[in-house]
């Protein structure tokens, strides 16, 4: 079983995961595109090279993650990482992903939806284009309405071709919440949008 995550930061979702495996032949590849959060995962105590491998990856880019190949991942994790990508770069990544699942690989996908109270808070000055802001740090946040994202991941659109890669769409839901700080007296309102995508 090979699982890749990707944009995994410091390794707050690689770690948890192995810290609860039960499956002895389970490798885990974690790519970042920042080199500090990769030597962050690699400095961790409990990383381990024999179960755990974390390089630096641009799921934009043109190479596959180091130590992989095309179609030898099972299930590949994005947890709000597409959102950091500008519009031109989703096909690239979604491209990616594609060439690096199995047949019948799955996508465990978690992004922002639009109205999420961090779009209601950004200024005008954090403006990119519709939807698309920069934070405080220089990263970026898009985001997104359900069909749109069903659309960039079923490779429909305007761009669509006969080469262009696609995935079945199992599952994609919002989730809204209502999180309420009583000390603060402040409600916040928040909206994701999460899925699972199979390797057509």
């Amino acid at each position: 079983m090979t699982l890749l995550e990707i944009g995994a930061g410091a390794g707050n979702t690689a770690f948890p995961i192995l810290s609860r495996n039960k499956n002895p032949n389970l490798k885990l590849h974690a790519c970042d595109f920042s080199k500090r959060a990769v030597e962050v995962m690699r400095s961790h105590e409990y990383y381990k090279p024999e179960v755990m491998q974390a390089d630096v990856w641009d799921v934009a880019g043109d190479d596959l993650p180091p130590g992989l190949q095309e179609s030898s991942v099972d299930v590949a994790v994005l947890v709000f990482i597409f959102s950091a990508l500008s519009p031109p770069q989703w096909k690239k990544a979604v491209s990616n992903v594609h060439r690096v699942l199995k047949p019948g690989g799955e996508v465990c996908f978690r992004d922002y939806g639009r109205g999420d109270l961090a779009q209601v808070r950004f200024r005008k000055g954090r403006y990119l284009e519709e939807n698309f802001y920069i934070r405080g740090d220089g990263t970026r946040v898009y985001f997104f309405e359900k069909d749109e994202l069903a659309d960039i991941w079923a490779g429909a659109g305007d761009n669509k071709s006969e080469s262009q890669p696609g995935f079945d769409i199992e599952e994609l839901g919002v989730d809204r919440r209502l999180l309420v700080n009583r000390a603060k007296k402040l409600k916040m309102y928040r909206c994701w949008l999460q899925g699972r995508f199979r390797k057509k």
